[in-house]
């Protein structure tokens, strides 16, 4: 189990991430979680990674966050699970998949820059086009600074901003690799909001990146591919769903403390080892029966009380 706490205070970035005027942790710091987990016990890849429940980051105090693994299965997977938790609330789970060891390759070639017969795509008012969508992005997710496209494929450069405070700690910050998304988005002529909420195939070659290469491309009727070189080294690779719709109205309620929570309940239970012992009834006695013995009339008299089996 992994322990942290997400405050606003000390990490600034974390109140740039808006959509729809709510606070979000984004999606792609559960997978940076989740990459961290994995390498304490030794699972290099993310191979499954669903987000149930949006994270609400206070705009004051903090949350506490938790990682959980599971055992390895005999295939070697093992469960992993992000949990979070306010100041005096109950416990909410956010996000469930599984790990497991190996690697996943590269299947694109980002030495060539810009791509060969890729067309420049103007971003200077990519933000402000993403901010009357919905996506209200400060300064410290405004990572995107050049994008391409080619055919259904999406090419990017992405630079980590100044005010998210750079990459110590970090296998991926989250807000690299939130900003190549930023790309995919930017490109596409829809007006819903869409966030992503499942991850496959994860695995990060290199930690570290301030400043990535990206391609992104179709994998499907509603999946694409993530890839990530810092110059021609893959950083990442990685596949999501395109996102799935989410309104004000649903954000706003999670907001407001909906969500799939959870409580801790106590209940007597006996270890394994320990041998119930058989229900007996056993009456007591004393030669004297004072109505009110104080408790220290035994130690005064020297008398006890005798039990008898009944």
């Amino acid at each position: 189990m992994l322990t942290g706490r997400l405050s606003p205070s000390s990490q600034s970035w974390l109140l740039d991430h808006a959509v729809s005027d709510v606070v979000l942790f984004p999606g792609t710091g559960f997978v940076e979680l989740a990459i961290r987990a994995g390498d304490e016990v030794g699972c290099s890849v993310v191979d499954e990674l669903t987000l149930r429940t949006p994270l609400i980051v206070p705009t004051s105090g903090s949350v506490t966050v938790q990682v959980v693994v599971g055992a390895a299965a005999e295939s070697g997977e093992r469960g992993v699970s992000v949990y979070s938790r306010s100041d005096g609330g109950s416990w909410v789970c956010h996000a469930e998949g599984t790990l497991r060891s190996g690697s996943v390759e590269p299947t694109a070639d980002l030495s060539a820059w810009p791509p060969p017969g890729s067309t420049a795509v103007a971003i200077a008012d990519g933000y402000e086009r993403l901010a009357t969508r919905g996506y209200q992005y400060g300064p410290a997710f405004r990572g995107l600074t050049a994008l391409w496209r080619r055919g259904d494929e999406v090419f990017a450069e992405v630079t980590l901003p100044e005010a998210a405070g750079g990459t110590g700690g970090f296998g991926v910050h989250p807000v690299l690799l939130d900003a190549a998304l930023h790309a995919f988005v930017v490109a596409s002529d829809s007006a819903e909001v869409a966030l992503p909420f499942s991850w496959q195939g994860v695995t990060l070659h290199a930690a570290g990146a301030a400043a990535v290469r990206a391609r992104i491309a179709p994998a499907g009727p509603s999946a694409v591919t993530i890839e990530l070189a810092d110059g021609w080294a893959c950083r990442c690779c990685r596949w999501c769903d395109g996102g799935r719709p989410v309104t004000g109205e649903q954000l706003a309620a999670a907001a407001s403390g909906c969500g799939r929570t959870g409580s801790l309940n106590w209940c007597g239970r006996l270890p394994p080892w320990v041998t119930p012992m058989p229900h007996r009834r056993m009456r007591c006695s004393s030669r004297r029966r004072p109505r009110r013995q104080p408790a220290s009339t035994t130690a005064r008299t020297g008398r006890w009380p005798r039990c008898r089996r009944g």
